[in-house]
């Protein structure tokens, strides 16, 4: 869930990390450290700080020079967040450098085979571990001294080390944490994200699990733990460096919350057949005998993605006809699923690294479903495991709370639920009114946006609430679960989001004048439903929020949205409370794109 970042070459290498730990803060951290060397250089030189990456900079000595170095940002699993227990980690003799991302399960018990042989820790993290490890290791080879700390290790991890006595290369290795190489000229990256590595090199090398590399300043190679050698050519990065940067927004969110016009209509481009009035979805590696064949879609994602997977296990079920559902991922894997040959599982990350949504794949993989994946991230691990899949092709998305990647998630499930729609019952007709308000849908989210100036004016009026609740009914249900979690995430006010059609059935409790309601109010069959909705929380004095499409006579206030199909309002329906959580966030002077405790991927459990 931290950063990693490492460089060999001939290139001056503090400025390097400390500009590509900038770059890895938006996944959230609570220290920093860095580690550098050179050929020249008598041993490891190391600098740690509780904070941020400024609060590094400004500790580093003028004279820190090298052209080898390992920096990490930490998220606090294992001890406070400080700077004895920020990474990179050293070893009594000064020798072994180690940055780690993931948790390492048998921790404590290693650590106390470890004391009883004389080794003094200096912190409480589990990374520690694994230096000493490295450290007293007999092996002549820093590959070996690595892979044999590996050999006793239990956990998820992605590590780079350095060694006093090898200034000429990093070793990495990679087991659920990503590590991506980067391929220069005379020169190697390694980092645990790409952004960290697209302002120099577009040439990456992405490691499977249970694989290490060697980086040296001219080469590079890889090759199992158990040390076969692999074949990894490098690809070439889709996005550049300008894609990470802010763009003359004041932030991430509002900036990636603006680039959904752009970003639905690159989730559609290329994909739309009108003369079957359908979709090409090549990469499911789905053909048509195949999907008539599905009888049940079981879709996996955590947080944001859970919620895109309810919108489309809504529209798959829908448009074609197939009984589906969403569950999260992280109770998903513990609860000894049965596995249906007949069912479709699908596994939705925006970074496509989620530990938990990566762990259910690879047990539905053993257990030998098969499994799709719906990812923004090329070439990430769930994207590798998967039989197929798509890209949603939102783009890099900095802030840790997702807004475009969910938009387009649910873009490419509506473009799911077609393909599957048209390829049993689904008419021509209605697979062409589903093609126009999927065309519809940039113009109509631009109106939205649009609306920011009123909207931010009811979020500084709702910013005094100590609470909030979020209603919807059927298709408005999962579009109140992810508004929900956008406000609590960047704002830290409590919000709770139920179905509206349980009102009675306990909520009605809690409405007061200090607990305005949210109410999503689509212009469908449920209409009047969610009216009597209204009538209720109004009759005990409730502050309504309305999002429909036409003023709403029992709200005080309405988000009016513009409508498309009833099947694809929800993609619409909450991009306006998007902008609610963010202009709360910014009245309440709150760090929006890094929330406190939340990191960006999350890579461990």
């Amino acid at each position: 869930m931290c950063g990693i970042v490492g460089y060999i070459g001939r290139r001056d290498v503090t400025p390097l990390l400390l500009e590509g730990l900038q770059r890895l803060e938006y996944r959230g951290y609570d220290s920093a450290g860095i580690v550098v060397t050179s050929p020249k250089s008598a041993g490891l030189k190391m600098v740690k700080a509780k904070g941020r990456v400024r609060d590094l900079e400004a500790k580093v000595p003028k004279r820190f020079a090298g052209t080898t170095g390992i920096a990490h940002t930490r998220w606090a699993t294992h001890g406070a967040p400080s700077d004895v227990n920020a990474h990179p980690h050293m070893s009594a003799d000064s020798k072994v450098a180690v940055v780690h991302n993931g948790i390492i399960d048998n921790a404590s018990d290693l650590r106390k085979k470890l004391e009883a042989d004389g080794v003094e820790f200096l912190s409480e993290t589990d990374t520690e571990v694994l230096t000493h490890l490295v450290a007293r290791s007999q092996h002549e080879k820093l590959e070996d001294k690595v892979r044999e700390a590996l050999r006793v290790v239990e956990g998820t991890y992605g590590i780079a080390v350095m060694h006093a006595d090898f200034p000429d290369r990093i070793v990495v290795a990679r087991n659920g944490s990503p590590v991506v190489l980067g391929i220069g000229e005379k020169e190697m990256f390694v980092a645990s994200d790409i952004a960290a590595l697209v302002t120099h090199t577009r040439q990456i090398v992405t490691l499977d699990d249970g694989e290490m590399a060697t980086l040296k300043a001219d080469d590079f190679r890889t090759y199992t733990t158990e040390g076969t050698r692999t074949t990894s050519e490098p690809t070439t990065v889709e996005w550049e460096a300008a894609s990470y940067d802010m763009g003359g927004h004041d932030t991430y969110m509002h900036k990636e919350i603006h680039e959904q016009v752009e970003a639905v209509d690159r989730v559609l481009r290329g994909r739309i057949d009108d003369r079957f009035s359908t979709v090409h979805l090549g990469g499911l590696n789905l053909d048509a005998r195949d999907a008539r064949a599905v009888r049940r879609v079981k879709i996996l994602g955590c947080g944001t993605s859970y919620h895109a997977g309810m919108i489309g296990a809504q529209m798959i079920e829908e448009l074609a006809r197939i009984p589906a559902d969403a569950e999260p991922a992280s109770e998903f894997r513990y609860r000894n699923a049965v596995v249906d040959p007949d069912t479709l599982y699908i596994a939705v990350s925006q970074s496509g690294e989620t530990y938990d949504v990566l762990a259910a794949v690879q047990e539905l993989k053993r257990k030998g479903a098969r499994v799709l994946g719906v990812v923004n991230v090329v070439g990430s691990a769930i994207a590798r495991e998967a039989d197929g899949g798509m890209y949603v092709h939102a783009g890099p998305e900095v802030c840790v709370v997702s807004t475009k990647c969910f938009t387009n998630t649910t873009v490419a499930f509506a473009l799911l639920a077609l393909h599957l729609g048209r390829t049993r019952d689904l008419s021509v007709r209605d697979g062409k009114r589903i093609i126009e308000g999927l065309r519809r849908l940039p113009a109509q989210i631009a109106e939205i946006l649009e609306q920011e100036d009123e909207i931010k004016k009811l979020a500084e009026q709702y910013a005094e609430a100590r609470s909030m609740l979020f209603i919807g009914r059927v298709r408005g249900y999962p579009v109140a679960r992810e508004a929900s979690l956008k406000l609590k995430e960047v704002s830290y006010i409590h919000a709770e989001a139920y179905p509206a059609s349980e009102l009675k059935h306990g909520p009605l409790a809690l409405i007061e004048p200090a607990l305005p309601t949210v109410a999503i109010v689509p212009d469908d069959d449920l209409l009047e439903k969610n009216r009597a909705a209204l009538e209720e929380i109004k009759a005990r004095s409730g502050q309504i929020l309305a999002v429909a499409h036409q003023h709403q006579e029992k709200a005080d206030q309405t988000i009016v949205v513009p409508k498309n199909e009833d099947e694809l309002d929800p993609i619409l329906m909450g991009i306006p409370l998007q902008l609610l959580a963010y202009h709360t966030a910014k009245a309440l002077g709150r760090d929006i794109d890094k929330p406190r405790n939340l990191a960006k991927s999350v890579t461990v459990e």
